[in-house]
């Protein structure tokens, strides 16, 4: 079962054409697996309605910020805003502003 489908906004593909195959590959099969497998291994809440995927790949922690899109009672998106390798125990809270902006933007734009 499927529980979502995902859409990548521009600078999420930017992000994923610009990091190494091995490591979009391993980002794309846990995104993959994610979509039908509630693992918050891979697919995790952070704050406000922003998520994040996670990969793992030779030691570098790779991210990908999303949000939900439930307005088409269908299908249910999730959108995927940009990435980041991510290189402390935290994440940079910019980049958590930075995915609530876009998603704001997003929705904006639907209106």
């Amino acid at each position: 079962m499927k529980y979502f489908e995902i859409e990548f906004l521009p600078e999420a593909l930017e992000y994923l054409n610009n990091i190494p195959t091995k490591a979009k590959d391993k980002i794309l099969f846990n995104m993959a697996v994610a979509k039908s497998k509630k693992d918050p291994k891979l697919f995790k809440p952070l704050q406000d309605g922003i998520w994040y995927f996670r990969a793992r790949h030779f030691g570098i922690h790779y991210r990908m910020f999303a949000f939900w899109d439930k307005t088409n009672k269908v299908d249910t998106l999730v959108i995927a805003t940009h990435g980041i390798i991510k290189k402390s125990n935290k994440l940079n809270k910019s980049e958590i502003r930075k995915a609530k902006a876009i998603k704001y933007k997003y929705f904006e734009s639907k209106k």
